[in-house]
């Protein structure tokens, strides 16, 4: 799974997009929750420019058309250029470096059950500091989903 993650990510396998979802969608048929919509955790801008995609607009492209959920990308965007979490060890850190990055823009997402779709959840730093933009801005519950999880 590492490597799948890391050859979709970073070397631009994107076809792994579609085998990927199909895992998320299999965990969500055996663990159903109440979701409205789907939300890709974003990528800043610049960070999108170098790699060509966001790995995680695409799983939730690609579970949205398995479980017939609306994807709103878009709404939730990264103001800022943060470290990778990947180069940052300590729990702390990863949390100090992506606090208040993220904001949700309009009211396309209010009063709505959000499922976050990201790639992988090391300490969840990022996932919590999406899902407090998103309850911000009127989300009734927001949920997290990742391929995996790294301990």
């Amino acid at each position: 799974m590492r490597q799948a993650i890391l050859h979709f990510k970073y070397k631009n396998v994107k076809v792994l997009s579609a085998p990927l979802a199909q895992l998320m969608e299999e965990y969500l048929l055996a663990n159903p929750l109440p979701i409205d919509v789907l939300v890709p955790v974003p990528l800043h801008r610049r960070r999108l420019r170098q790699r060509g995609y966001n790995q995680s607009s695409l799983l939730a492209r690609e579970l949205g058309k398995l479980s017939s959920l609306p994807v709103a990308e878009g709404s939730l965007v990264r103001l800022r250029n943060t470290a990778p979490q990947t180069r940052i060890r300590s729990v702390e850190e990863r949390q100090s470096n992506v606090a208040e990055a993220f904001f949700c823009r309009g009211q396309l997402l209010e009063g709505k059950c959000i499922l976050l779709i990201d790639d992988v959840c090391t300490s969840g730093a990022t996932l919590n500091s999406c899902a407090i933009a998103l309850k911000a801005a009127g989300a009734s519950s927001v949920w997290g989903l990742t391929v995996a999880r790294e301990v």
